[in-house]
């Protein structure tokens, strides 16, 4: 009988796969700083079409999630990377020609359009396919690691690719965009090329809603909580202007080292203590995190919310992922996938109205007040979510 494969195998099996999580994630932070400035500056055109321009590839992620599910569980998810590379490949060379066009600010808006658009897309089917590679590779029994280091590796490459993008723009010009963007597609192309797939997993396909139905209170649960993350990145500036404070962006630097952080250490304790506790866990410390924010008399207090909050819910998403794939088959992963994250893509679309309606009405600071009251109603349901499972 063969031994069983070590930790540190596993992991490198899953480091591998998620590489190109981490192409691809490159290439969606790189113009993230830069296109609002192109299309407000260079273009000439409003704020809110700036804001709709960058919007515009969320929105096609969320709406491509069905697809990308499909696609992943019909076709394999190496053709659902495939595609989701080609999509990168072709928004860069759009986004090269849409600033070739800057003369014609509304042709080049709407080639630019086009291309936020196959990048969203893409996003979709990259996130799901990874993901459902490495369960069929390692095994479902490892699904929090899996989802875990295709969180790592989606935070680290906007991390390094957003400031890139700034440099690279202030050095080569808004062309070098899409050229990067088509050369890393490209590369990524090249290398999966000869890398073999799990097999496609037979048997009964569930319609995407009825996915969505077993996925949808488990998704809910993790919307509610991810909210405090959309509050924190759409408006820790604003907060920081209105208390009349400095360095914001060391709230989004702490923040995000401790959800890295947290992952790396901790993302075995899902295993060994079960989802719906880690969640809990994880949950009580993000709310704690978002209540100082609220209260912080100081910086340095919203510094230790801002990590608080980081290291909380960092390991929501795999928690609540491990239980709520146990509801799907695993002929219908890359669905229950899909339809898992869509729940997230959509705490990111509704945290900027909403808390920015709750600025507008009580102050910055009440906006964490509600985050934080968001996150425990997640903990409410994840509790009733648990009684229910034993």
């Amino acid at each position: 009988m063969p031994a069983a494969p070590s930790s540190l195998s596993i992991t490198l099996q899953i480091v591998f796969i998620v590489f190109y999580t981490f192409i691809a994630f490159i290439c969606i932070g790189l113009p993230i700083a830069v296109i609002p400035g192109y299309v407000h500056e260079q273009l000439g055109f409003s704020a809110v079409v700036a804001g709709i321009t960058i919007g515009s590839q969320y929105l096609a992620t969320l709406l491509s999630r069905p697809m990308a599910g499909r696609i992943s569980d019909n076709l394999g998810t190496k053709r659902a990377i495939v595609l989701g590379l080609s999509g990168i490949l072709l928004g860069g060379v759009l986004t090269f020609f849409a600033t070739l066009l800057h003369s014609l600010p509304s042709l080049s808006l709407g080639v630019l359009l086009v291309g936020r658009v196959l990048l969203g897309v893409a996003q979709g089917l990259i996130g799901v396919g990874t993901i459902s590679w490495c369960m069929g590779q390692v095994g479902a029994e490892h699904t929090a690691r899996s989802i875990s280091w295709n969180g790592i590796a989606s935070y680290g490459a906007i991390a390094i690719g957003a400031p890139l993008g700034v440099v690279m723009v202030a050095q080569y010009g808004y062309n070098s965009l899409g050229l990067a963007l088509a050369l890393l597609a490209g590369l990524g192309l090249v290398l999966i090329r000869k890398k073999t797939s799990v097999p496609v997993v037979r048997g009964e396909r569930l319609p995407f809603w009825a996915v969505f139905g077993r996925i949808a209170p488990f998704g809910a649960s993790l919307c509610l909580a991810s909210i405090g993350y959309g509050t924190l990145t759409t408006f820790i500036t604003l907060f920081y202007l209105s208390r009349g404070w400095t360095d914001a962006a060391w709230c989004l630097t702490v923040f995000g080292l401790c959800f890295i952080l947290s992952r790396l250490l901790f993302i075995s304790s899902i295993n060994r203590f079960g989802g719906f506790r880690a969640a809990i866990a994880c949950m009580s410390l993000e709310t704690l995190g978002l209540a100082l924010l609220w209260l912080a008399p100081s910086p340095a207090i919203a510094l230790i919310g801002a990590g608080l909050t980081g290291f909380g819910l960092s390991l929501v998403y795999p928690a609540l992922g491990v239980e709520a794939i146990k509801q799907v088959p695993n002929s219908s992963r890359g669905a229950g996938l899909s339809a898992y994250a869509v729940f997230f893509d959509l705490a990111l679309a509704i945290a900027g109205p909403l808390m920015g309606a709750v600025a507008l009405n009580l102050g910055y600071s009440w906006i964490f007040f509600g985050a934080a009251l968001l996150c425990v109603t997640g903990l409410g349901l994840t509790l009733l979510l648990m009684r229910r499972a034993y």
